[in-house]
């Protein structure tokens, strides 16, 4: 049985991750539980999955759930980031969900690899942010990582075995592949007028088509700064080169992603736009288990389209691409940014276009520095925060 640390328990990947375990009791355990501040929902949590440590990363929430939480459970609740690093790191834990939104997510996921765990990652800023650094981490400690987010776990299962084992290291073209296809909804505004868009309001980006998500995930699906950051994430997790790396549009999400091959194969993954899919393959991998998702039912599909990204209607997603090409220092830029714009157009306190705005601003602003070490990267980042703070003002 897994010993299993879930970051992020009272989110989207969370919830899906919950319901995996709850499918599989037998092969997996709630070690413990990890949230910011949402006390109700991790207390629900607690009552239901029983783990034995709950973290709260904000300390106040953390002293309201102790005193709410019935004694008899004997549940550890613990706080502070010396802590989460402790219960990452800790002998009886196998597996660590990492699902925790943003950059708040890189310090304990980090620790979690160099501590050698099998690591789930659906934390894509932690690649977007520290890339090499995390590679590197990973292939000194051991750890396995399996990437979480539909798109690259398709990929990952449409990779044969040697890439597989080789994550972050791996020789695509030796492989015989020539490109990977990293698919897209479009996100709501697909077919929006383009005079439209500055109107949007953060109710409309968040109404995903197909998926159900997360605010901050919805909205960065709806400049398509998702598939940006996706976009970093893959070059990362698979070591692709130049041109060996595309963005198709795929509005049905269906098809999570493909792989290319030299001999003009092609090989898809597919599915329903369920979390519950990816999340279990990782769980399991390289067994299979049962995850509670209907199978894709081939009659009812119906059409699959597909056309390239328009990038005058997702700016975000040319800076995102354009950052992975100058580096680890404008990718960093580029992930602080971006949350401190989508925060703020959460907050009403600016439009949707300014969101691409903020983050090209602060890509060409930000001095660059170079970045040997995790503190360099949380520096850049604090830095860059401040001026996309300073930077609202002139949209508001």
């Amino acid at each position: 049985m897994q010993n299993m640390v879930i970051l992020g328990a009272t989110g989207s990947i969370g919830a899906s991750t919950l319901s995996v375990i709850s499918a599989n009791p037998s092969a997996y355990r709630v070690y413990a539980l990890v949230a910011n501040a949402s006390v109700d929902k991790m207390l629900a949590l607690c009552l239901a999955h029983r783990p034995q440590v709950a973290h709260m990363v904000d300390p106040n929430a953390a002293l309201a759930l102790k005193t709410q939480l019935p004694a008899a459970l004997n549940i550890q609740v613990t706080s502070g980031e010396d802590e989460l690093i402790a219960l990452v790191t800790s002998s009886v834990v196998d597996t660590v969900m990492a699902a925790i939104v943003g950059a708040a997510g890189l310090v304990p996921t980090l620790a979690a690899v160099k501590a050698g765990k099998r690591v789930l990652l659906a934390n894509k800023e932690a690649l977007v942010m520290s890339g090499e650094l995390f590679i590197e981490a990973t292939k000194r400690s051991g750890a396995t990582l399996l990437p979480v987010d539909s798109e690259h776990n398709a990929i990952f299962q449409c990779l044969p075995e040697e890439v597989q084992a080789n994550l972050g290291r791996c020789d695509l073209a030796a492989s015989g592949i020539s490109h990977i296809l990293l698919t897209g909804s479009g996100g709501p505004f697909l077919t929006a007028e383009l005079s439209s868009l500055a109107a949007m309001t953060p109710a409309q980006a968040c109404k995903h088509p197909n998926w159900s998500m997360g605010p901050k995930i919805s909205v960065d699906s709806a400049t398509m700064m998702n598939k940006g950051l996706e976009f970093i994430e893959a070059r990362w997790l698979f070591n692709t080169q130049k041109d060996q790396l595309k963005v198709v549009i795929h509005p049905q999400s269906v098809i999570h992603s493909m792989v290319q091959y030299r001999d003009g194969s092609v090989i898809a993954q597919m599915g329903n736009p369920d979390m519950r899919t990816p999340i279990a393959h990782c769980m399991s991998y390289p067994q299979r288990i049962r995850s509670g998702v209907e199978p894709l039912d081939f009659f009812k599909v119906g059409q699959l389209s597909f056309c390239e990204p328009d990038f005058n209607r997702f700016p975000c997603l040319a800076l995102a691409i354009a950052a992975c090409a100058q580096g680890q220092e404008a990718t960093t830029v580029l992930n602080a940014a971006n949350e401190i714009a989508v925060e703020a157009f959460l907050q009403g306190k600016i439009g949707f276009t300014h969101i691409a705005k903020v983050n090209e601003a602060c890509l060409s602003s930000v001095p660059k520095r170079a970045m040997t070490s995790i503190e360099d990267i949380i520096a850049l980042d604090a830095q860059t925060r401040i001026y996309a703070r300073e930077l609202l003002a002139k949209f508001a």
